[in-house]
């Protein structure tokens, strides 16, 4: 089984005032840190979706041979597109056991053990709960790819289709706090 990690980072970050896949923080750019997040995890590969300020924010993303970019076209249509992108890119090259380990470029406080727990599950749908708050990193088998894509529409992620369909929650709560940030304001 191949597990490929998928970071999300093709908004235009309108409240940050910036594409987030463009801030750099601590002399690392959120999208390499989530990038490298994934792979430390135990992701096989990464693919990074990208959308708003493409060009430059393709530079930040990690030239290692296990990291592709694809880009959204659509991206300003909401994170439904842009998780369909990445599961579309991830299927060209999938077998029937693969999954997929999703997370998001405003996630920079995302510890590595919780995507490890996450992935270690071995279930067919299983995410990161914060407090019992679901969060990311959130797992997908190749057996709901399709009907996940089918069911995305706007700025919504797959939320309802894991809650329709018994997902794993697997608690995290102790490791952080799974908030992402949406602000360039401080957060704790």
């Amino acid at each position: 089984m191949t597990v490929t990690g998928v970071v999300l980072a093709a908004g235009a970050g309108t409240r940050m005032g910036m594409p987030k896949a463009l801030v750099v923080r601590d002399g690392v750019p959120w999208v390499a840190r989530a990038t490298r997040l994934l792979l430390d995890a135990g992701c096989d590969r990464v693919v990074v979706v990208l959308g708003a300020s493409f060009d430059e924010a393709r530079v930040s993303v990690p030239t290692d041979v296990a990291v592709s970019t694809v880009y959204n076209d659509d991206w300003s249509s909401g994170m439904a597109s842009s998780l369909r992108a990445g599961l579309a890119a991830v299927l060209s090259t999938a077998a029937p056991g693969d999954s997929a380990l999703v997370s998001l470029v405003d996630t920079p406080g995302l510890p590595v053990e919780a995507a490890r727990r996450v992935l270690a599950t071995g279930a067919a749908l299983a995410r990161a709960v914060y407090d019992g708050r679901p969060g990311h990193p959130v797992l997908i088998s190749h057996a709901h790819w399709a009907p996940i894509s089918a069911s995305l529409t706007g700025d919504q992620g797959a939320r309802a289709y894991l809650d329709a369909h018994g997902v794993t929650d697997v608690e995290c709560g102790d490791l952080w706090n799974g908030r992402d940030i949406d602000t360039s304001q401080p957060v704790e």
